[in-house]
């Protein structure tokens, strides 16, 4: 079975709440015991072992260079199914959210849109085999944990995913410059998935035609558009808006 390296006292603290199956957690010797209580009696609860160790090897280990002292062995993390992530909304009994992310592969925006996602009850994240970020250490440290607890399927074609989604009563909404109307002003309540694109790029054009509607957010300064991550956080945090809004009707 692969292994895979958690980095970070948040990211191992989180995989540790979530179950994540871990062998040995390693510690830098000399680290302040405050900060390390909680993990460690996790860590002693569920009879995994901590290893303090000299802070070069942790160094060595690290992929991110930011381990903040700590550093997990897990069980590389499995990816979920699209029909997994529609079963986790059956299971809550609500509307699917689905995040499609087309083509981000700055791991930071990955995991910071992961972290958002979590937080606004998206359902999982779709991303493609090609032109994307795996689910490396430095995601898991961007989400600040959240990856833990986020379904994130792979798929072959994100274009067929899309397509297969709509033909399951699913809207599907992308955010574009060129968008017909502002993101605000659209109706995002129902079943639906956000499609966001790639740090400079955008929405490669076969996804974009595969989208129901296009939305925009409105720019007022003199940069054209927005970090990926912000851009997908408004739009999650409008959905979640919207649904409060008529759940409460």
């Amino acid at each position: 079975m692969a292994e895979e390296i958690i980095e970070g006292r948040n990211a191992v603290l989180e995989a540790l709440r979530s179950g994540r199956p871990i062998g040995k957690i390693l510690v830098a010797a000399g680290s302040r015991p405050g900060p390390l209580q909680e993990l460690r009696r996790l860590a002693r609860e569920r009879g995994i072992p901590v290893q303090e160790v000299d802070r070069t090897r942790l160094d060595r280990l690290s992929g991110t260079g930011k381990h903040q002292g700590v550093i997990a062995r897990a069980l590389a993390r499995e990816y979920a199914t699209v029909e997994e992530i529609l079963q986790i909304a059956r299971e809550r009994g609500e509307d699917p959210f689905l995040l499609l992310l087309d083509g981000i592969e700055d791991p930071h925006n990955l995991g910071a849109l992961i972290r958002t996602a979590e937080c606004a009850g998206v359902h999982g994240v779709v991303v493609p085999k090609r032109r994307a970020a795996g689910l490396t250490a430095a995601v898991g440290r961007a989400s600040a944990g959240a990856l833990e607890y986020m379904a994130v399927a792979q798929v072959p074609n994100l274009a067929r995913c899309i397509e297969e989604l709509k033909g399951q009563g699913i809207w599907v909404v992308g955010a574009d410059p060129q968008g017909e109307q502002v993101y605000t002003a659209a109706d995002l309540t129902g079943p639906i998935a956000v499609v966001i694109g790639g740090e400079g790029k955008g929405i490669g054009r076969l996804v974009k035609e595969k989208c129901d509607f296009l939305v925009q957010l409105p720019m007022r300064g003199r940069i054209s558009s927005l970090n990926a991550s912000v851009a997908g956080s408004l739009l999650m945090y409008e959905i979640l808006r919207q649904r409060a809004a008529k759940g409460a009707e």
